[in-house]
């Protein structure tokens, strides 16, 4: 089969004939219909720091994607061929305490589908049967290629109550941007977005942003006043991995505010704990989704009208893949989304 392979520590992908997994009894064999390229994907192309240290080659990249099950093993008794699916990209042990008391996406032995072991961007991917969701009829493959980068905007937008909250979201990469719409979606007053990127601070607004601002030129304090608001944001949605943006999160902050933080800053920062503790703000750390409580809330809010399909800013044949890395690097794409049946 035909795989996008990381061959060798250095930057680049190239494209390898590699030999069709086979199922293990407890597996499903999916045949990938569409992938998406995730910023992960992009610091393993770019062989930056973080991917030195994790990634060991050869390695199929890619935890993006939507197929259809082509096979399963012995023990799979669920699921059929011709059923279309996708899978959580994150692996777990199944027998530390997290995972025995059904929190899997705390498992502190997770390996990651596409960084520890083989990735989606080829013609079939093997993933454990309990790792695969099927999808509603209702949901468009291109949306449901891109499902785990959705859960993660899911699982950090619904971590706090945003019902009649206003809520700052620092960041407008693709999660920044979804997380807009699943706020809005689930009831937020004001969302201010910040970035510097006005291509995607357009987008931010199209997908239900009220204000979507550089903070460069206007503060937030300013958006603030400019809102009505009095007594700061209820809830911040750090999505940068900025810590300028962290930051000016914490100063722009009510009293008893909570922060969820996604973005992974590229090294330590400190911040201000005085702030922290003085005005009672809660931080949260996010990595992934809840297995599967949150598939199960993207997909009943795509029924009940969510549309997260702007974020899908590329669509091109796998074999073009140069071409969707080029977008991303230059902050030109939001969601990039290889058809491996072209």
């Amino acid at each position: 089969m035909h795989a996008l392979v990381k061959s060798r520590p250095e930057p680049g992908l190239w494209c390898a004939e590699v030999p069709v997994p086979e199922p293990g009894i407890n597996d499903v064999l999916i045949r990938v219909h569409k992938t998406g390229i995730c910023g992960t994907d992009l610091h393993i192309y770019e062989w930056d720091e973080w991917a030195r240290s994790t990634i060991v080659t050869p390695l199929i990249i890619g935890h993006e994607f939507v197929g259809e099950v082509a096979a399963v093993g012995a023990n799979v008794a669920d699921l059929r061929a011709g059923e279309i699916v996708s899978g959580e990209g994150h692996v777990v042990c199944g027998r530390c305490r997290n995972c025995l008391a059904g929190r899997r996406h705390l498992c502190a032995h997770t390996q990651g589908v596409g960084v520890n072991r083989a990735g989606a961007f080829a013609e079939y991917v093997c993933v454990p049967m309990s790792n695969v969701w099927r999808h509603s009829p209702h949901v468009p493959e291109d949306v449901a290629a891109i499902f785990d980068p959705f859960g993660n905007a899911v699982h950090t937008a619904l971590s706090f109550p945003v019902l009649g909250e206003d809520v700052l979201i620092t960041g407008a990469g693709p999660i920044g941007i979804m997380a807009t719409a699943v706020v809005r979606h689930a009831g937020a007053r004001h969302v201010v977005v910040t970035d510097v990127n006005p291509k995607r601070l357009a987008l931010a607004r199209r997908l239900g942003a009220t204000v979507g601002i550089d903070p460069r030129s206007e503060p937030l304090s300013a958006v603030q006043e400019r809102l009505g608001m009095r007594e700061g944001f209820d809830v911040g949605l750090e999505m940068s991995g900025s810590p300028t943006a962290l930051r000016d999160m914490l100063d722009n902050l009510c009293h008893g505010g909570k922060i969820a933080m996604l973005g992974i800053p590229r090294r330590s920062e400190a911040i201000d704990w005085r702030k922290v503790i003085f005005n009672m703000i809660t931080i949260k750390g996010i990595y992934g989704r809840e297995m599967y409580e949150t598939w199960y809330l993207m997909t009943v809010m795509l029924e009940s009208g969510l549309d997260i399909s702007p974020v899908i800013t590329h669509r091109l044949p796998w074999y073009e893949y140069e071409q969707g890395f080029a977008v991303m690097r230059a902050g030109d794409a939001a969601k990039v989304v290889l058809d491996w049946r072209a």
